[in-house]
């Protein structure tokens, strides 16, 4: 699989406007690059943008592929500012109108806020969700949240019921009831490229920083920080020290390397800060790691290694470990070799079986498919799971959220 990269022209803050972003305010707020990478030569790209909090920051992606009557078909779709729009129709005069619209999620707002404004740039496009969505803190009609009524309808239980059926089937995960709201996930595969399109189910990080969040680098230098007087200079062993301890943030909030600062500290802190600006959070500096804090990202990294993001195995998917086996099992039953995921590395050299063994966390007794001994197959450091159990048990015990289930 080769990949290409392509970002717009233009350089300016119009290009990369995103005026709707208080709806969900995350950074960089109103300003988004996009680049747009070929990952199967005519057949699928991806577009790559950025998004974060407290410069935790990681890609967010949308995946298109080119349909064989032809025209595009688009896999939860990013910020639709001029920049993207500019670099889908590049792809729209060469291959044909989008014709469908994929929202494969019921929960994550990060995804769904997209649609409908990106939607209103191709009028001719029919919008396709995973059932039962749900908004918060109202559960709003879908027109209300800016989908086409019209143009919008649920995705059927049977793929072959759609009009791309013939090039794609698809898998639905729940909806997982979750107390306050529900989760879901629709994973598609495209049979012509051998390419298995998830949302959040699963993950691989790199060692380096991908190339979305390299555009602009403050955010890796400020985590590459080990306090708050530190001068970091702009190299790329930094960007990677930042990113790493980024994706560590990302994952488990507070991994077990982490140490928080108590707030009296961190104020006397800020009067050695090397940078007082609003922008540096005004020398606010609240973390310090261990010394060893690589050996939890080296445990996520591993030889390539595909997992499930621990706030999905704490939090979510042990709410339905049956159902979420039986939908792993499905996936796993169609024969890809790429996996193309909404957030971190993509694409991801992986075999079903591989995929398969990411989800045996939630099994009693889990097995290793022969001939298949990756990293997948051995759980996560559990000590860097203590702040989300803990978040677990008390979300249970005031019932906020169901308790988890039994493995299976």
């Amino acid at each position: 699989m080769k990949v290409q990269e392509r970002q717009g022209q233009k350089n300016n803050y119009r290009d990369f406007s995103w005026q709707f972003w208080p709806a969900l305010p995350l950074y960089p707020f109103g300003e988004r690059r996009t680049i747009r990478k070929e990952l199967v030569r005519d057949t699928i790209w991806t577009f790559d943008q950025l998004q974060g909090i407290f410069y935790v920051v990681v890609p967010i992606r949308m995946t298109v592929v080119k349909l064989e009557p032809g025209g595009l078909l688009v896999y939860a779709p990013v910020a639709p500012t001029p920049e993207c729009i500019r670099l889908v129709n590049e792809l729209v005069a060469e291959h044909g109108n989008v014709k469908y619209i994929i929202l494969p999620t019921v929960s994550g707002l990060e995804h769904k806020v997209f649609v409908g404004p990106f939607a209103r740039y191709f009028p001719e496009a029919r919008i396709y969700v995973a059932p039962k969505q749900w908004s918060f803190p109202l559960n709003l009609p879908l027109s209300w949240l800016g989908l086409p009524r019209k143009r919008t309808q649920v995705l059927p239980e049977d793929s072959s019921q759609t009009p791309f059926g013939n090039e794609f089937d698809y898998a639905i995960l729940g909806p997982i009831e979750l107390g306050p709201g529900r989760f879901a996930e629709v994973a598609f595969f495209h049979k012509r490229s051998h390419s298995l399109l998830v949302t959040d189910s699963v993950l691989s990080v790199s060692e380096e920083p991908p190339a979305i969040v390299q555009l602009d680098p403050y955010p890796l230098l400020f985590h590459a920080k080990d306090k708050a007087s530190d001068v970091i200079e702009d190299n790329q062993a930094n960007r990677r020290k930042g990113w790493q301890r980024i994706v560590l943030f990302a994952l488990y909030f507070q991994p077990s390397m982490l140490e928080v600062i108590k707030w009296g500290e961190v104020f006397r802190n800020v009067l050695k800060a090397s940078e007082r600006s609003k922008k540096a959070y005004f020398g606010l500096f609240p973390f310090k790691w261990k010394p060893d804090w690589k050996q939890s990202f080296d445990a996520l990294r591993g030889d390539g290694r595909l997992f499930v993001a621990p706030i999905l195995q704490t939090l979510i998917l042990n709410r339905a470990p049956q159902e979420t086996i039986h939908w792993a099992n499905k996936v796993a039953s169609w024969d890809f070799q790429w996996i193309i995921s909404c957030h971190f590395d993509a694409p991801i050299k992986a075999e079903p079986q591989q995929f398969r063994q990411a989800f045996s966390f939630l099994e009693k007794y889990p097995t290793v498919s022969a001939g298949i001994f990756s990293s997948s197959s051995y759980p996560l450091p559990e000590e860097d799971f203590k702040t989300l159990r803990e978040l677990d048990e008390g979300l249970s015990k005031f019932g906020i959220v169901p308790p988890a289930r039994e493995k299976v």
